[in-house]
């Protein structure tokens, strides 16, 4: 995979990765920083670690949470006239009695605590992806994901359906969100499979102040035991055989057809298959206007390969007149490999991967216009090329960038404050004026809503890297905990964008002052 391409004064730092898995070259487009970013944070994230195993939290399970607030995001959606949906309205609803539960906060708060909140990649894409590793932690179905979502800035209608309400009010709810009466009874089981009633959120409906929470079913798991305990009469689901007939609203949904959805859903296969149907019809709810991307349910831009030790791998370039250097010129072996760490979805999928990394000399002169990788296996058959499809990883700009050779994480080892001294090369001399948008997931705020600090500076003059090759340095120091930069530059009476590079693939040297 092509994590990023930082261009830099002289050198090209660029990394690709081989995974041994049945799959063809995929038809992912580099650069395209919305899937290979989604892509990154399902098979190399770090959210699955918070929930594989199903481990439990507040009597509940964090799963259960985590499924929950999709749900509730999803269900201000409107199929009439397209509004409401995913779109982490959540978090402004949190007061509304029906979005009870310290399991929304405990939730958002995760979510707050991973930092992936991106421009492009927000609270909605977040909770969604949450839903995904919900399920899959608990062994559940694996649910393809797709990015996009667009964040709310004010909360949707108050129209979570709510056990008091009777079916036919629960019918309508779910017709509004897009789902048949049939699809209502399985995506509520799907949904209770998970967690249960806590007294303290519902005393109404757990009556018995000795019970902390009454569980859907007697397994954490994601299984059909909701179901098989409810057909077979012996269900502690409080929804269905609890005190007060008002609220057994899952015993009303479920028994809605006679029980035919859920004698069907006593097939493991059937329930598996179905739950991961309308689960990710929910995630994917958006409003009007919002495009989802492709779902991925496999790694983008991964090269299948077996083991072979003799495999060489070699970056190929041209410069930005087009020229082919001659084999020794525009030619880098890799210089080291690395074994990529995958997260519980890449896992469960079986995924091993090889990461290959280059270290290319480039001329500045002539730069670079597009590069490409070639895989020799070395026995006797035909190198394969990688080549983004047929049109190589096109550079679009060479006179802005980044530099990460003379960039620096610095570390105050008088306070043990970090920060990043970001050096920004401009093909240029020093009339050059140069700006950064930095995009930082570390929100101040102690309550949702969770917002991205987007914070524009202006770059100054690099004194400690004077100009060199044709290029003059700018410099800014930025928090540590930023991802995302875009940098705005006019050179020469000429305007230059690079838009979503991301902070989290490139590797600046650490420095310590004292």
């Amino acid at each position: 995979m092509v994590h990023s391409f930082p261009l830099l004064y002289s050198r090209v730092n660029i990394i690709l990765t081989l995974i041994g898995y049945a799959h063809s070259f995929s038809t992912f487009q580099w650069p395209n920083p919305q899937l290979r970013y989604a892509d990154n944070q399902l098979y190399e994230g770090s959210m699955g670690i918070l929930v594989q195993d199903c481990p439990s939290r507040e009597n509940t399970t964090i799963p259960a949470q985590w499924l929950r607030i999709a749900y509730h995001d999803m269900s201000t959606h409107d199929i009439d006239d397209g509004s409401g949906g995913l779109d982490a309205s959540i978090q402004y609803e949190l007061d509304r009695p029906q979005n009870i539960g310290q399991g929304m906060i405990d939730s958002l708060n995760d979510f707050k605590a991973f930092r992936i909140a991106t421009p492009f990649f927000g609270m909605a894409d977040t909770i969604a992806l949450g839903a995904v590793f919900a399920v899959a932690g608990c062994g559940g179905p694996l649910i393809p994901f797709s990015a996009g979502r667009v964040d709310a800035t004010e909360p949707g209608p108050e129209t979570v359906p709510e056990p008091q309400q009777d079916l036919a009010s629960h019918t309508e709810a779910f017709r509004r969100q897009g789902f048949s009466p049939t699809e209502m009874i399985g995506l509520v089981a799907c949904g209770h499979t998970l967690g249960g009633v806590r007294q303290v959120d519902f005393p109404l409906i757990v009556t018995d102040t000795e019970d902390v929470v009454q569980s859907f079913d007697t397994t954490i798991n994601f299984d059909n035991a909701v179901v098989s305990e409810y057909l077979q009469n012996t269900t502690q689901n409080i929804l269905v055989v609890g005190p007060n007939v008002t609220t057994r609203s899952d015993f009303r949904i479920f028994a809605s057809d006679g029980n035919v959805t859920m004698q069907s859903f006593l097939s493991s296969d059937t329930f598996a298959e179905t739950c991961k149907d309308l689960i990710g019809r929910m995630i994917n709810t958006v409003p009007n206007g919002v495009t989802l991307s492709q779902p991925i349910s496999e790694p983008f831009d991964y090269v299948v390969m077996t083991e072979n030790p003799s495999r060489t791998v070699t970056m190929l370039w041209v410069d930005r007149q087009g020229s082919s250097c001659p084999p020794i010129g525009c030619t880098s072996p890799s210089i080291s490999t690395q074994q990529v760490v995958f997260s519980l979805i890449g896992n469960l999928q079986g995924l091993t991967g090889t990461r290959y990394s280059f270290n290319a000399t480039i001329n500045a002169s002539t730069s670079i216009s597009k590069f490409w990788f070639e895989i020799n296996e070395n026995d006797g058959s035909d190198p394969i090329v990688v080549d983004n499809g047929g049109s190589g990883f096109v550079i679009e700009q060479d006179s802005m960038f980044i530099d990460n050779s003379r960039s620096e994480n610095v570390l105050l080892s008088s306070s043990f404050n970090e920060y990043r001294k970001v050096v920004v090369a401009v093909r240029g001399d020093t009339s050059s004026s140069v700006s950064i948008t930095t995009f930082d997931p570390n929100s101040d705020a102690s309550a949702p809503p969770y917002l991205l600090t987007v914070i524009t500076t202006n770059l100054q003059l690099d004194d400690s890297n004077p100009s060199e090759g044709g290029f003059t340095f700018f410099t800014v120091n930025i928090s540590e905990t930023v991802n995302f930069v875009s940098i705005s530059g006019n050179i020469g009476g000429v305007s230059y964008v690079q838009e979503n590079f991301d902070m989290t693939v490139v590797n600046f040297a650490f420095v310590t002052i004292s």
